[in-house]
């Protein structure tokens, strides 16, 4: 795709896909990710023609202006959308693929020093939550979610959702929405749970010697939570 077409469907996209947006002259005020992909792709043009200290000149423009750093030899594909931006950083070596969304405070970095492909890559229609960081030479596959504030450093399969620090992944399906963070579980508070019921349970036991009663409900939170475990990778 030519250039100037790609900068185009850039700023189409956000028209497209935004309900905060009200009219055009907002574009040139309120949306930094839209800015910080508008030099990147004229770095990245540059960049990709041998030259090297002018991509890296515009592309530090770029990083004052909206406070978001992306490298001009990362490879962004058409319809990215980077919402808030503030604090995004995203590495050479990074891929990312088409219908990205990506939120406020995102890292896509290297875990290593040495040259090659240290970054992570990002297939379409992926989401990223804000403050995660996804490190490392990893893919995070189609139609995958990755939930606010995790740390990615293994691959997610696609259609699935990494959430927690380190992330885990969860192989269930989510709503097609890309907002909906709100159904992504809390794996921590399932495990805690499940914990206190277990122990309410031995409790009772204790106490009232029913002991048949005990293995009954401990059967079904153990089925509940094998099922919860195979889940997760």
């Amino acid at each position: 795709m030519r250039l100037y077409t790609l900068i185009k469907e850039d700023f189409l996209n956000v028209k497209r896909n935004d309900p905060a947006l009200h009219s055009s002259f907002e574009l040139l005020f309120n949306y930094p990710g839209l800015w910080a992909l508008f030099f990147h792709r004229h770095a990245h043009w540059l960049y990709n023609r041998g030259l090297r200290f002018l991509p890296r000149f515009i592309s530090a423009i770029g990083q004052f202006l909206t406070t978001i750093d992306i490298h001009p030899a990362a490879q962004i594909g058409e319809r990215v959308f980077i919402d808030h931006g503030v604090g995004v950083v995203i590495g050479e070596t990074a891929i990312i693929g088409q219908d990205v969304v990506i939120y406020q405070q995102v890292t896509l970095g290297g875990v290593s020093l040495t040259s090659g492909k240290r970054h992570p890559t990002v297939e379409d229609n992926v989401v990223i939550g804000a403050g995660s960081k996804i490190l490392g030479n990893i893919t995070i596959g189609k139609n995958s979610k990755v939930g606010a504030n995790s740390v990615v450093v293994k691959d997610v399969p696609p259609n699935s959702t990494a959430i927690g620090i380190p992330a885990r992944v969860i192989k269930r399906g989510f709503d097609k929405n890309p907002l909906s963070h709100n159904k992504i579980p809390d794996i921590n508070k399932e495990i805690f749970e499940y914990l206190v019921k277990r122990l309410a349970v031995l409790e009772h036991a204790v106490k009232t010697g029913d002991t048949l009663s005990m293995e009954k409900e401990d059967h079904e939170l153990a089925e509940v939570y094998n099922t919860f475990i195979k889940a997760m990778d």
